[in-house]
């Protein structure tokens, strides 16, 4: 009996552990549909910017969300991730079920649409004949047909059974933006950029009619559910409902008068008496047949691009890429519900000295991540515009990022300890290696230094005349190097606050990146990569591979690697002896805007435009260097070592204290398995440990 108990108990165990270790495995996004080479995504992406970016599944138990890493699946119920369906090269704009709720069909910046099997979460089918972004699909409502909008000006009909495109319809002159079919299926309504309204008989494929009467871009279209009128939303600020038979226009809404601007999103009820209005500002419930506004959700910072009403048309899904969430509003009780961890655009990234923690600038805020959890830890939110550049400070304590203004933060609690104001746009920042010093390059070709201290403007060095990208310190602090959208890059000593020379590229230079040793310098430009020699100022190798511009260089702890981001989408990495291209990883689905190695070189973190930052296994590329206990660098293990562990003894992965070069044993934390492995050294020379 006691030994049937004991295997009693540990059969539980082992069913709780499972049960445990699956759930936890199955909420993991940070592992799901990574490209070949990658081994985490922070973050989601950018959600889809389409007016159809959201959509519930027929029976109202799924919502599927478009985004710039593919179409994230949730269970409504309870806001859980259930699946993230990949395989776009671009980023996902729109996405709808079929009415038996089985496929889901998705458009993409790629061209292309394709079709998912929902119950085995796998492509279905691809379909190919766009020649430009998918910015919007519809599933006619017997599920036989899709139609598809495009920015190459037409609309196109598909034929399920066969995955054929049956007809291509034209006449619109730019962009289209959203694609609606009748209830009957019998018409279909497109709006697009040349401000009007199309209506197509699907049996003899001709426009009908085109509704015109909009003064900016049509954003959103969409038939009432009993198919006898037809709403259209625009950047001109109004939402207007036409009626299907005469063609006239019944009612114009101005959204401005709700205290609002551009429509992007528009929506009915079931019921047809309420029409969901996604603005840049607010979301808006308006009531059709008294034409009053009866609800705002004002909470939505940046509104909305996309809304979709639940089948039972209890609860309202809007989704904002400009802060990150898709919001469930539930109509009758006004309880919000918030799906988070999507971003904006990506604009730079850096890293901790220790690893530990990512920093990433987008559109308005800088976030923090822990690098092992691959989650958020922070969200600093001060910033008024777009985050062009973040850098932290050689200790870690300190975060610097720019708009058009330079912010200092406390990395340990988030909060903004210094503001020093600028009157343009601050393009790059980086401090000094001893932390005392920062540089910062503007839109008007200006570099500055400052004092960390006192945030005071010690020098302004001119030279350049336009936009710089990027500027770095040498490793000694001596030099400070500038690239410019001048075509130029400048070398600059940091003591005489003077040129002491310059390098020319035959276009705009998007990055520079000196090397561990100081010894040589790296300019990416349009499509290509310049080595120098600092001593000679000569060239050493030109790197050419990319098909687009490189805004972003980055040298490998050991020096032996140099990775570039391009718009291209791709990340490459060179070795830097050889002058050879020796890997490319493909996943972003838009421009990777930045790259940067981890401390110990092993992994490499690449930020994109999608909205994703993506981190990269180096281990086949680059040797680990094992952490050495001579933490001070005097080729000795002593005391000195011995107080800098101290100091960081009992910290772990993901604490502010964490320095991975502490972490001997590289178990995630610094503890009495390190103190070991220090004490053995302790009274040795660097070189014997």
């Amino acid at each position: 009996a006691p030994l049937w108990g004991a295997f009693q108990s540990h059969v539980l165990w082992a069913w709780f552990f499972t049960l445990f270790f699956l759930d936890a495995q199955a909420e993991d996004y940070t592992q799901w549909g990574l490209p070949e080479g990658a081994i985490a995504r922070l973050g989601k992406g950018r959600l889809g910017d389409s007016d159809r970016a959201i959509a519930f599944s027929p029976d109202g138990q799924r919502l599927a969300v478009a985004s710039g890493s593919g179409i994230w699946l949730y269970d409504v119920t309870t806001l859980r991730e259930r699946a993230l369906f990949t395989g776009h090269r671009g980023e996902v704009s729109s996405v709808s079920f079929s009415p038996d709720g089985t496929i889901l069909a998705s458009g993409s910046g790629d061209g292309t649409i394709k079709l998912w099997d929902v119950v085995t979460e796998e492509n279905d089918a691809t379909l190919e004949a766009h020649t430009n972004e998918v910015s919007s699909v519809s599933f006619s409502p017997d599920g036989t047909t899709l139609a598809s909008g495009s920015w190459d000006r037409t609309v196109r009909v598909w034929n399920l059974a066969t995955r054929q495109n049956i007809a291509t319809l034209e006449g619109h002159t730019d962009f289209v933006t959203s694609v609606s079919f009748s209830s009957t299926g019998t018409m279909l309504a497109s709006g697009a950029w040349d401000r009007t309204v199309r209506v197509w008989d699907l049996a003899t494929r001709q426009n009908i009619a085109t509704l015109e009467g909009h003064t900016d871009f049509v954003t959103s279209v969409s038939f009432s559910p009993a198919g006898t009128m037809l709403a259209s939303g625009s950047w001109d600020g109004t939402v207007k409902l036409w009626d299907i038979v005469t063609g006239e226009n019944i009612a114009t809404q101005a959204a401005q008068s709700f205290g609002l601007d551009q429509v992007n999103s528009i929506a009915f009820s079931l019921d047809e008496t309420i029409l969901a209005i996604g603005t840049a500002n607010a979301v808006k419930l308006w009531r059709v047949t008294t034409q009053t506004n009866i609800a705002t959700l004002a909470e939505h910072r940046g509104g909305a691009n996309s809304v979709a009403f639940s089948p039972d048309g209890m609860t309202l899904a809007i989704g904002a890429n400009s802060d990150g969430t898709v919001k469930l509003w539930d109509i009758e009780t006004k309880n919000i519900s918030t799906i988070s961890g999507y971003m904006f655009w990506i604009r730079s990234i850096a890293l901790s000295p220790n690893g530990a923690i990512l920093a990433s600038g987008s559109d308005g805020e800088v976030r923090l991540w822990d690098v092992a959890t691959g989650r958020p830890v922070a969200i600093l939110e001060k910033h008024g515009a777009t985050v062009y550049s973040v850098s932290f400070s050689p200790d870690g304590t300190m975060l610097v990022s720019s708009d058009n203004k330079i912010k200092l933060w406390d990395v340990a609690t988030g909060e903004n300890i210094a503001t020093l104001v600028q009157t343009i746009t601050v393009t790059s920042v980086s401090f000094s290696p001893d932390g005392t010093m920062l540089a910062s390059g503007d839109g008007n070709g200006a570099v500055k230094l400052w004092n960390v201290t006192t945030g005071e403007n010690i020098a302004t060095l001119e030279g350049h005349t336009r936009w710089i990208s990027s500027v770095r310190f040498s490793p000694d602090g001596k030099i400070l190097i500038s690239g410019s959208h001048d075509g130029t890059v400048k070398l600059w000593d940091v003591l005489k606050k003077e040129n002491i020379a310059t390098f020319l590229h035959d276009s705009w230079v998007g990055s520079v990146s000196f090397s561990p040793d100081g010894m040589m310098l790296a300019s990416g430009s349009d499509d290509k990569i310049i080595l120098w020699n600092i001593a000679t100022r000569q060239t050493i190798a030109t790197l050419e591979g990319h098909r687009e511009g490189i805004p972003s260089v980055s040298f490998s702890p050991d020096g032996t690697i140099l990775a570039s981001g391009s718009y291209d989408k791709t990340i490459k990495l060179w070795d830097v002896e050889i002058g050879e291209n020796i890997a490319t990883f493909e996943g972003h689905t838009n421009f990777v805007n930045s790259v940067a190695f981890l401390p110990y070189g092993t992994t490499l973190a690449s930020g994109s435009r999608d909205g994703t930052v993506l981190l990269w296994d180096m281990s086949p590329y680059i040797t680990s260097q094992p952490p050495t206990p001579d933490f001070d660098g005097d080729g000795a293990i002593g005391f000195a070592d011995f107080l800098l562990f101290v100091a960081r003894f009992g910290s772990g992965q993901g604490d502010v204290g964490y320095d991975a070069r502490f972490d001997l044993d590289g178990d995630g934390t610094i503890g009495f398995g390190d103190f070991l492995i220090f004490a053995d050294a302790f009274g040795k020379s660097a070189s014997s440990n």
